[in-house]
């Protein structure tokens, strides 16, 4: 009962998310001590401008993700099961031990969907806790409730990648609803935790203007108006390598918008 999919698994069969196995009747996960990618990363790039702005953070990942995002650019992990990758071997001890080697304040969850690996990264989280190490997730928020209201006693901020304000087109884009995600916007709010959202402006699915508009004014009624909102340039990735990377003038535009309808701090990346 982990992602709102909640897949129904024969004996063998991974779910979407390819990191667990219906093993002989148990559900195992095959995400545990293996991440795919360790790397140094400034806290800007997950992105985060607001949160230890200037640092260092220690970024994780283990292959796998419960969406199927056509534009995703780490497509070669994230759409993979960790037994298809090239992997580490780190417990979360020797994950906290790394920060500490490299003095990075914080442990970011990223690259591939932090969800999927959920009981390595909570784990993770708690021991970064204990020795004063803070955490982050960078996610598509496309998790249950009871899951990430566990995790949110344990991590300190969040990206989410808000990908698309209609729901017709958030299932095309990703092949996942879009309620689950507005719901774990609006619980990592009353949790709080540091939160700022990316929105990718891809063309056909996500860079209608009236659409973004919409999406401005729920979150400014839902009392997002002063979370960061990250406005992103798209350029051809993966499955939609045929459309043309968003013009300048619609970032702008965006930008615009958001502003107008009361986001305090908006950021126009990719640009």
């Amino acid at each position: 009962m982990l992602c709102p999919h909640n897949c129904i698994l024969k004996e063998e069969q991974k779910g979407i998310c390819k990191t667990r196995e219906n093993h002989k009747g148990t559900l195992c996960t095959l995400a545990w001590n293996n991440p795919c990618s360790i790397c140094l990363d400034p806290i800007e790039k997950k992105p985060l401008n607001h949160f230890l702005p200037g640092t260092k953070t220690l970024s994780i990942a283990i292959a796998g993700c419960n969406m199927r995002c056509l534009n995703c650019q780490n497509y070669n992990i994230s759409q993979k099961s960790p037994k298809e990758t090239a992997n580490y071997n780190y417990t979360p001890a020797a994950i906290i031990e790394l920060a500490k080697k490299y003095k990075t304040p914080s442990i970011s969850f990223t690259y591939t969907e932090p969800t999927v690996y959920y009981e390595y990264m909570l784990a993770t989280a708690k021991l970064a806790h204990q020795n004063n190490i803070k955490t982050v997730i960078v996610s598509n928020g496309y998790i249950n409730k009871k899951p990430l209201q566990e995790l949110c006693n344990y991590i300190d901020a969040a990206n989410i990648d808000l990908k698309c304000f209609d729901p017709a087109l958030h299932l095309k884009l990703t092949g996942a609803k879009l309620q689950p995600v507005l719901d774990s916007l609006l619980l990592l709010k009353r949790g709080k935790i540091w939160l700022e959202i990316t929105h990718l402006m891809i063309p056909q699915y996500s860079n209608n203007l009236q659409t973004f508009e919409k999406m401005c004014q729920w979150l400014v009624k839902k009392g997002f108006d002063s979370t960061p909102l990250h406005i992103n340039r798209f350029f051809p990735q993966n499955e939609l390598v045929h459309l043309p990377a968003t013009p300048l003038t619609t970032i702008g535009e965006a930008g615009q918008i958001a502003t107008q309808a009361g986001i305090k701090h908006v950021y126009l990346g990719n640009i």
